[in-house]
């Protein structure tokens, strides 16, 4: 345990139990931002200083530079996306082995040895995704993916989770699968390729927070939206504007508060000496419009805990 003291605005110097750092797959990302919110919430509680840094946008390299820093720094915890399991397996172990314990945040790297993953379970994300696109259409269905990342595990996992939920139902066809660098500008181009080329596509699968929006803009400035049935992920305020406005059909609703926040009590548990559960998975659903209101990221980023 490191004993931190830190001076604040007042002049007065806190002390602090330990010191814990927060890396996420891109900082400035409202997603992220309220994993950050629910994990800085818990810290305050138990005393713990905690840093949130990481690459300003998704980029694999910057985020392991991170985590190699944040090892050199000897801090008592570190709580991460997983990301890609292959490349950051060996940095998560890296850092277990100088003793400090990682915990993988939304998406885990099950073949390293970090301590315990919490987040959703995102093939079952995908899945339900794929279940909710079967229950609310009817007839021929062909469907375009456009996922966050070819590379993160997680988005493979919600791309498989989907194709397996709808594989036995021959009404519908997976015709095309593309890559948004979890931009929404990124989305949008894409979801207009997808459209200019298979012009009979009538859904849209959009696997990250950025993606369904994208989608949504270019559905609506081709004036198609009477016509497309679009399922996307989380609850960015735009995407409930859009569902609102009948153009989003559903979303998959995650939990990011609560992932930050109970991977920074599980980290002062395990430096407490105590074992946590290796898989804690949070809730995972879809939501309509009749769902609606729900609080937004945006507006659970702005509301007390």
């Amino acid at each position: 345990m490191n004993e931190v003291s830190k001076k604040n605005n007042s002049g007065i110097i806190p002390s602090y139990k330990y010191h814990f750092v927060l890396v996420p797959e891109e900082m400035d990302n409202d997603y992220w931002r309220l994993v950050e919110k629910g994990a800085k919430d818990a810290a305050k509680k138990h005393h713990v200083l905690l840093e949130y840094k990481g690459p300003k946008q998704s980029n694999i390299d910057e985020h392991l530079k991170e985590l190699k820093i944040a090892g050199a720094s000897r801090v008592d915890g570190i709580l991460t996306q997983g990301y890609n399991d292959q490349q950051f397996s060996p940095v998560i172990d890296s850092l277990e082995n100088k003793g400090i314990p990682v915990i993988t945040v939304d998406t885990d790297a099950p073949s390293s040895n970090r301590r315990a993953y919490i987040g959703s379970d995102n093939y079952y994300s995908g899945f339900i995704a794929g279940k909710a696109l079967l229950e609310d259409t009817k007839g021929k269905v062909n469907v375009a993916i456009i996922t966050g990342s070819f590379q993160a595990s997680h988005q493979q996992l919600r791309v498989q989770g989907f194709k397996d939920a709808i594989r036995r139902e021959k009404r519908v066809k997976i015709i095309a699968i593309e890559e948004s660098k979890i931009t929404r500008i990124r989305a949008a181009e894409k979801a207009n390729k997808i459209l200019t080329e298979h012009p009979e596509t009538n859904a849209f699968f959009g696997t990250s927070a950025l993606d369904g929006i994208g989608i949504a803009q270019t559905v609506v400035h081709l004036n198609r939206q009477n016509s497309m049935y679009i399922i996307a992920f989380d609850t960015i305020e735009d995407t409930i504007n859009d569902m609102k406005k009948g153009i989003i059909n559903a979303t998959v609703m995650q939990e990011p508060y609560e992932m930050g926040y109970h991977s920074v009590e599980m980290m002062v548990t395990i430096e407490e000496g105590k074992r946590v559960p290796e898989i804690n998975y949070t809730d995972t659903r879809v939501i309509h419009r009749s769902d609606l209101p729900i609080a937004t990221i945006e507006q659970q980023k702005r509301s007390p805990s």
